[in-house]
């Protein structure tokens, strides 16, 4: 058991709980004094940022006077450094992000962003309050800030994310703070942010919109520190006490009385069950009950609090102060016989081929289960590598006599500790405990890895852990292309589709879309090209100007939409022949361009057809524009927009007369704006609207009507209409107006082509039956006669004249007609029966 010895020999105990501080790192930078340095160390194992302290005097070594922002990782490895220009001022405080951006505040009140590789991002200001009069501390939480300035007015950015600064509640101040934390706004009931700040013997809680007075009496509190559940508050006093009270100030209860009152450099939270205190030269440890653990330390040290310990950075090394897990303390403790314990006792004696091996195995029979488990929990809590490997074999060879032991346990910690210790190697510096690891995720750890431009790592645990690889081989084709201005487009591109085909799906698009914006053209065209979904390939060909491309690829997908796109992309950027030689040839994008345009763009669809020799097509948009004129209410009563409807249609006639395949359409338009004229015209004389779009038939009946038999004449001579045409329309419309007189003079002017019938017809509509009898005995047919005649209720007649034409039928039909008269009903039996007596003989 000596390996347990000297384990649990590194361990200190408070009250009843062991704490260890085991090296991560010998730190690999040189020259780095964290006394003479502002230092940011990003938790979660991430980057350390370095800057000169302007206000401290500095002993320079070989480097240069020009002061620098230099950021490494954990272990010390230089990542990136610039110059620090400092345009704002003071540096007043630096953090990190949950999103590894640092952020820099400097007196003036302007915030600096970088990345991890030192690149400047958009800076931000707090304000004019805090320019004009200068900011004088602040207080960072994971992703937001407070600041208190000379004026001591406090102002705070709730998120960085979405950078808006905000004015919180006049605290009232004459002097600044003694102390100031931040109940993050996840913690608060509110979802605001609350700054406690210690002022006299108690402390104010400042909110957006107030102010209260918590705690009196229990001050002056000369530093605070909220734990990071956002619960408790541990505080030092001026008279050397160390206090953990509830954020609410409900329960205080002191926890430890210092031997001096002079105020520790640095106060946080180790997890949730200690309180770390530094002064210059000593690290103090106090729990709720207990003596205190004493750390010395020869050189400046930083503390860096983690949700499971504290990591503590010093010039030279890299260590985690945490508890020891109950697993690993079943197992080392010296002198246990837990069955943890015994079974790590007997992978040693099997080891030694020893057969007390057997014996230990025997007498943890019943508890085997839990020892393998307390096993496996204990090697994924440790550092050391060696140290993992014993404790899963042993593990390994308890389960071989466990039947009912879940055997992927074993498997699933083997997997995260090699994730683990590839991330913890000195030239990643990422030393993140299990507990850690699982609080950050594998995806954020993996986000973490790329932006550090470890893209191959990055992928292999992206392979190792079944997740998808398109985020880390994208983010490194974009990196590749950023960085690789010295490559020739066509040899980045193989580099990049050797790449990028491990991958199905990707979006070749989106790398293309980046090495536009880094101003690589030709290569974001060659890579689009290998962008299988037409959905993304269109726009990006847009955007680098290979217009007849995109034309080309939308055609091909046969997405209407896309077309779309991108002959409406075109049209607004080529001259107008242009775009109209592009899509003459392609018969999909030509069609839908003249669909659209025949619906909302009728002038630049004419050009278009003119351009092509389409004069038919021209006409016909002419005639039909001409229609949508007349729709216009104004379009009456002689209104003067007739005469740019008529100049159309004659247009469109002589369009037609242009092409031989369309004279009808031509004398059809011709005779449609003569028409139009004619009617115009009479609308005007008239000042009726009543004349135009009716038809040749209408509008001489309408001129008969309205007297007007010159016009009505002159429109039958225009239009050649045939005489029993001119003979049914003068009828019709003098019986209309029921101008007798005029009828009778009009069918004895000669000897009427249509003959007698249509003016019996109109008399009868008319209900002028007298009339009628004028023209019924002019009918030359007896039949026709005979029907008149009973149209008009005369049976005596009707009957002589159907006798006349020997038409039983006839006669038949016509005592239907009068079927209500007996009278008339018998004369047509007896000329029936006749008829057919006559048949007979």
């Amino acid at each position: 058991m000596a390996t347990a010895v000297s384990v649990a020999a590194e361990w200190q105990l408070l009250y009843n709980r062991y704490y260890r501080k085991p090296e991560l790192y010998q730190m690999q930078w040189k020259n780095v004094d964290l006394m003479q340095n502002k230092v940011a160390c990003s938790p979660f194992g991430g980057p350390i940022a370095v800057i000169r302290d302007d206000d401290k005097i500095v002993q320079l070594y070989a480097e240069s006077a020009i002061r620098k922002l230099r950021i490494f990782n954990s272990a010390g490895v230089s990542i990136a450094e610039t110059v620090w220009k400092n345009p704002g001022g003071r540096l007043i405080g630096m953090s990190w992000t949950d999103d590894q951006t640092l952020i820099c505040i400097t007196q003036d009140g302007t915030i600096y962003r970088y990345d991890i590789h030192a690149q400047p991002l958009e800076p931000l200001s707090l304000g004019t309050d805090c320019f004009t009069h200068s900011v004088e501390d602040c207080v960072f939480w994971s992703n937001g800030v407070v600041c208190i300035n000379k004026a001591f007015q406090v102002f705070c950015v709730p998120d960085f994310k979405n950078p808006c600064p905000i004015k919180l509640a006049d605290p009232g101040l004459e002097v600044l703070p003694l102390s100031m934390a931040v109940i993050e706004p996840q913690y608060t009931m509110s979802g605001n942010v609350e700054l406690l700040m210690a002022v006299g013997d108690g402390v104010l809680l400042v909110e957006e919109d107030g102010i209260q007075q918590m705690g009196a009496g229990i001050g002056p509190l000369e530093k605070m520190v909220v734990s990071q559940n956002g619960k408790l508050l541990a505080s030092f006093t001026r008279d050397g006490r160390v206090l953990v009270m509830s954020t609410d100030f409900s329960n205080i209860k002191p926890v430890y009385t210092c031997e001096s009152v002079l105020p520790p450099d640095q106060l946080c939270w180790c997890g949730m069950d200690t309180i770390l205190l530094y002064w210059d030269d000593m690290l103090l440890m106090v729990g709720p009950y207990g003596d205190p653990v004493h750390y010395i330390y020869d050189e400046q040290v930083r503390l860096i609090p983690e949700c499971d310990g504290v990591r503590i950075l010093s010039g030279t090394s890299m260590e985690f102060l945490h508890r020891v897990p109950d697993s690993t303390v079943s197992i080392f403790q010296i002198g246990s016989t837990m069955p943890a314990a015994l079974l790590y006792d007997a992978l040693d004696h099997f080891d030694r081929r020893s057969a007390k091996a057997d014996e230990n195995l025997r007498l943890i029979r019943s508890s085997l289960p839990e020892a393998v488990e307390a096993c496996i929990d204990a090697a994924g809590n440790e550092f050391d590598i060696l140290q993992q490997r014993t404790l899963l074999r042993a593990a390994s060879y308890g389960q071989a006599f466990c039947s009912h032991f879940q055997r992927d346990q074993i498997q699933e910690t083997c997997k995260t500790l090699r994730v683990l210790n590839a991330v913890r190697h000195p030239d990643i510096g990422i030393p993140l405990s299990v507990q850690q690891y699982k609080m950050l995720t594998p995806s954020v750890l993996i986000a973490r890895l790329i932006n550090a431009h470890h893209h191959l790592l990055a992928l292999r645990i992206s392979e190792y852990l079944g997740m998808n690889k398109e985020v880390v081989i994208m983010h490194w084709a974009c990196t590749k292309i950023a960085t690789s201005s010295s490559i020739p487009d066509d040899n980045l591109l193989e580099i990049l589709l050797d790449k990028l085909k491990l991958c199905k799906g990707i979006s070749y698009a989106a790398v293309a879309a980046h090495a536009d914006k880094s101003s690589r053209r030709k290569l974001a065209a060659l890579l689009v090209e290998h962008e299988p979904r037409s959905s993304k390939q269109v726009p990006l060909l847009l955007s680098i100007g290979e217009e007849d491309t995109a034309l080309i690829k939308a055609t091909e997908s046969g997405d209407t939409d896309l077309v779309y796109l991108v002959l409406l992309h075109i049209w607004q950027k080529r001259p107008a022949l242009e775009f109209f030689s592009t899509i003459q040839s392609r018969p999909l994008p030509r069609d839908l361009f003249i669909s659209y345009a025949r619906l909302y763009k009728h002038e630049i669809l004419k050009d278009f057809f003119l351009s092509t020799g389409q004069l038919q097509d021209v006409a016909f948009l002419l005639w039909k524009e001409s229609w949508k004129l007349a729709k216009n209410p104004m379009a009456s009563k002689g209104s003067p927009l007739y005469g740019p409807r008529i100049k159309l249609i004659e247009k469109a006639s002589n369009l037609f007369a242009d092409t031989k395949e369309y004279i009808f359409e031509s004398k059809a338009a011709e005779e449609h704006a003569k028409l139009l004229r004619i009617q115009h015209e009479l609308e005007v004389t008239t000042k009726q609207a009543i004349f135009v779009d009716s038809s040749i038939s209408d509008t001489i009946r309408t001129c008969i009507v309205l007297g007007n038999h010159r016009a009505a004449m002159k429109v039958k001579t225009e239009f050649k209409v045939s005489e029993k045409r001119w003979y049914w329309l003068k009828v019709f419309a003098l019986a209309t107006v029921r101008d007798w007189d005029a009828l009778e003079k009009f069918s004895k002017e000669k000897r009427p082509p249509i003959g007698y019938k249509p003016f019996v017809e109109a008399c009868i509509e008319a209900g002028e039956k007298g009339e009628a009898l004028k023209y019924i005995p002019k009918l030359p047919d007896p039949r026709e006669r005979a029907e008149a005649y009973a149209q008009i209720g005369m049976a005596k007649e009707a009957a002589d004249a159907a006798s006349q034409a020997k038409d039983g039928e006839l006669l038949g039909r016509l005592k239907m007609t009068f079927s209500q008269n007996a009278a008339a009903a018998a004369i047509f039996d007896s000329l029936r029966d006749r008829l057919s007596f006559q048949g007979i003989s």
